[in-house]
């Protein structure tokens, strides 16, 4: 069988959670997903919202960050929480326009209405069984990696 040939630069994700087993499932799950369509990724992990603000604003460690094209975000996160992070996007000329999906274990109408008045471009809730999550995820990528268009 014959790989498919890389043509484009990779997709940049970044994923801000705080839970590594989640991070884990997530890295495998997209590189799975987007493997067979001959495009890398690029997935950078913060596990803090501090983390995720210094990462955009290419501070401390972070200063040759790339920027993403897409951010994963969950909202329950140590230091400074997912709406308070994503409310801070929005507030920065050069990071508005990046997609900002937020993937997160919470199903609360308090969340979800929050995070969309924050400027969320999605807000998709992490399924506790193993296949759903999974399948969530690949919905995901194959909105936000091949069918939109990303700034």
């Amino acid at each position: 069988m014959t790989r498919p040939v890389r043509t484009a630069r990779p997709l940049r994700v970044l994923l801000v959670e705080d839970n590594p087993g989640d991070a884990d499932l997530t890295r495998d799950t997209l590189e799975a997903s987007i493997e067979p369509s001959g495009r890398e990724l690029d997935l950078q992990v913060v596990v803090d919202g501090e983390q995720a603000i210094d990462y955009l604003l290419r501070r401390g460690p972070h200063t040759a960050a790339a920027r993403p094209d897409v951010i994963l975000l969950d909202l329950n996160l140590p230091r400074l929480g997912g709406v308070q992070v994503l409310a801070e996007i929005k507030q920065h000329d050069q990071l508005r326009d990046i997609p900002v999906v937020v993937l997160t274990s919470s199903a609360a109408e308090t969340d979800i209405a929050q995070s969309y008045r924050a400027g969320a471009n999605a807000y998709v809730t992490k399924a506790g069984e193993l296949g759903a999550f999974m399948a969530n995820l690949q919905a995901i990528e194959r909105f936000w990696f091949n069918a939109a268009k990303l700034p």
